[in-house]
């Protein structure tokens, strides 16, 4: 897991490495990290790593596996998370929204034309829905995202995708971890096949 901070405040990213693997095949799902950060560019460029930068200022730097990070040349505070959002790309901006808001209760925190940011804290963190004039391909390479609710929503969750006829990968289960508590989950995908760990 990193991050800027524990995950139990700071969204994290998990890295997993698949013995064996040699490579992905990126689809065009997931449009990429966006990060504050004033650091950055500096450090990108004292190890003479490529980075391009848009007119706008944001520097767009690509991992190694081709993911995208947009990084806004602005300082985060002192308890605010460097990673702003994380951008999905849908095809159709209007389902989306009825998903995640409609359904799942984020809040709307700005919307313009093909985009809208959504968050579950006021936009401390929040995922942008980007709609594309392509299917979503999800190729090799796809994941999901995680969030921590209360136990007593879940059964909640659970019965308001099945009354919606919505898509449930995994339904409401509890898994068994050895040395650790137990944990119980729902895994949900919405109208474009995204992913989430509730």
């Amino acid at each position: 897991m990193v991050g800027y901070g524990d995950e139990s405040t700071h969204f994290v990213i998990e890295l997993t490495y698949n013995y064996g693997v040699k490579s992905y095949k990126l689809g065009n799902e997931f449009g990429g990290v966006t990060i504050k950060s004033k650091d950055v560019k500096s450090r990108a460029e004292a190890n003479n790593y490529p980075f391009e930068q848009q007119a706008d200022g944001t520097i767009v730097l690509s991992a190694p596996d081709g993911y995208k990070f947009f990084i806004l040349n602005e300082g985060a505070g002192p308890d605010e998370d460097p990673i702003k959002y994380i951008i999905y790309n849908v095809t159709n901006l209007e389902n989306s929204i009825k998903y995640w808001n409609g359904l799942l209760n984020q809040k709307i925190i700005r919307q313009n034309g093909t985009k809208a940011l959504l968050s579950y804290n006021d936009g401390k963190f929040g995922i942008e829905f980007t709609q594309i004039n392509e299917p979503i391909d999800r190729a090799q390479a796809f994941g999901r995202i995680a969030f921590g609710v209360p136990y007593d929503l879940q059964p909640s969750i659970d019965e308001l995708i099945q009354k919606n006829k919505k898509t449930i990968l995994t339904p409401l289960v509890t898994i068994d971890t050895p040395g650790k508590a137990s944990v119980r989950v729902i895994i949900l995908a919405d109208n474009d096949g995204h992913v989430s760990l509730i």
